[in-house]
């Protein structure tokens, strides 16, 4: 094993998170948002919108993006960037599916829990 693959750590399966939807991944440094597109996409996002921290986990995923549901700021699942007039940035984290498992890029975080 890489010391790049020992950075990577499974936190679930595809099938773990309903399409459309996100499950959240618990840290020492606060929740990561883990999304899965309809097109079975996974990203990760802090799960904390930059506007006035609402639990992006709990908002309306659609394509691309995350609509937050406090105060309906979209974002995007690929850069973090809000759209449209809105400004801010939430930070992203590095993702990959293989065979259905999802891995995370643990270089960034110290897990405590997993999904």
């Amino acid at each position: 094993m890489t010391m790049m693959e020992k950075n990577w750590i499974e936190i679930g399966t595809l099938d773990d998170i309903p399409r459309q939807g996100a499950r959240v991944l618990k840290t020492r440094l606060g929740c990561v948002a883990v999304f899965r597109t309809a097109d079975d996409e996974v990203f990760a996002l802090d799960d904390k919108c930059p506007h006035k921290g609402g639990p992006l986990s709990q908002g309306i995923v659609h394509g691309m993006s995350v609509t937050c549901p406090l105060h309906n700021w979209v974002i995007s699942l690929e850069t973090g960037s809000a759209a449209g007039a809105d400004s801010g940035q939430v930070r992203t984290h590095r993702v990959r599916v293989e065979q259905r498992r999802i891995y995370i890029d643990a270089s960034a975080l110290h897990t405590s829990e997993v999904m």
